[in-house]
């Protein structure tokens, strides 16, 4: 059976930390190189106050610098964004009232917007909610 959103960024799946062996999505060859979890993406979203807002590279350098890396992969960063945006929509529509807020790192401007599963006005709403402006 297929794993729902919410299964996905539970998952006990740690982080890792590498040395980069090539040049590879403009990181260098040599640098330590953070692959976040789906868990710490949750949990530095999380950390972001209400009403305010981040852009995705400032997340990536956030998480590098926190886990002693010199950058995070952007292709990870991708595939754990989507987990992070789908699993808090999937928990509002279970009536679970804590949900991470997506919304203040992803707005028009971002890939993963466009990519989630339910309508991203829905996001949109959030940050209007939260006086986010929506750019």
């Amino acid at each position: 059976m297929k794993k729902s959103w919410l299964e996905k960024r539970d998952l006990a799946k740690p982080y890792a930390i590498k040395t980069l062996a090539i040049n590879i999505s403009g990181m260098k060859a040599g640098q330590i190189i953070l692959l976040p979890s789906p868990q710490i993406v949750d949990a530095a979203i999380s950390a972001i106050p209400y009403g305010c807002s981040m852009d995705i590279p400032t997340l990536r350098k956030n998480l590098a610098a926190q886990f002693n890396a010199e950058v995070t992969c952007p292709v990870t960063m991708g595939f754990q964004l989507r987990i992070v945006a789908e699993a808090p929509f999937e928990a509002f529509n279970q009536g679970l009232e804590i949900v991470t807020p997506v919304w203040r790192v992803l707005d028009q401007h971002t890939p993963t917007f466009h990519k989630v599963s339910f309508d991203p006005a829905f996001l949109l709403q959030q940050r209007k909610n939260e006086g986010i402006e929506c750019g």
